[in-house]
């Protein structure tokens, strides 16, 4: 199955998620590789769920790590990219010797010339912006336009508010590099319910 854009799947922690999102075509699997992080999962693990798939480039996850603390983190976890959840210094991404994904938050009161000014400056030193938000649920008419004028100038995956009834809606609008879901917990070991992912990876059949 081939997808019309760019996906990542973040907050893999199974192999129900891993093989499905696969098989569906996903670009991109996250892992959350930072102890004491929601849906962590163990080097143990990750060999295990990553042994299992192919043809996707594995994301490591990362909230608050210290940079020295990264490179003895990659041998322990045989990583494509990297996705920082919080923003670090310059010259500490000049440190990180994968490519990144930066995730950039924002809510209604965002200001897009200086949230255009920031993107700017870390554009360099990063291969994904992701535009995440804790506050906005969906993506109105204004956070359509902030969107879509970032979007025409970097490389952007959007990360919120995304459904099956927008999400067509919002890739035409938009025009993003693609787009960024979460994936979520067994059922019981081996039974996932797949409805919600299943239901946007529809709309983006090519």
């Amino acid at each position: 199955m081939a997808l019309s854009t760019i996906v990542l799947v973040n907050q893999i922690s199974n192999l129900s998620d891993a093989r499905y999102c696969a098989g569906m075509g996903v670009e991109m699997l996250g892992f959350s590789v930072e102890e004491n992080t929601p849906a962590y999962t163990s080097p143990e693990a990750f060999k295990e769920i990553s042994g299992w798939v192919a043809g996707v480039k594995l994301v490591g996850e990362i909230d608050e790590m210290p940079v020295e603390d990264i490179q003895p983190l990659l041998q322990k976890y045989p990583l494509d990219m990297l996705q920082l959840n919080t923003v670090y210094l310059i010259e500490e991404l000049e440190q990180i010797p994968l490519p990144v994904i930066l995730r950039v938050l924002i809510d209604k009161d965002t200001d897009e010339q200086n949230l255009l000014q920031f993107l700017e400056l870390y554009q360099p030193h990063v291969e994904y912006f992701l535009i995440d938000s804790t506050e906005l649920t969906s993506i109105d008419s204004a956070t359509h336009g902030l969107l879509r004028n970032i979007s025409d100038k970097y490389s952007v995956l959007v990360g919120f508010g995304l459904t099956k009834e927008n999400t067509k809606e919002a890739l035409e609008k938009i025009h993003p590099a693609g787009i960024a879901l979460k994936g979520g917990q067994e059922i019981r070991p081996g039974f996932k319910d797949f409805d919600e992912l299943q239901e946007i990876f529809e709309e983006l059949e090519d």
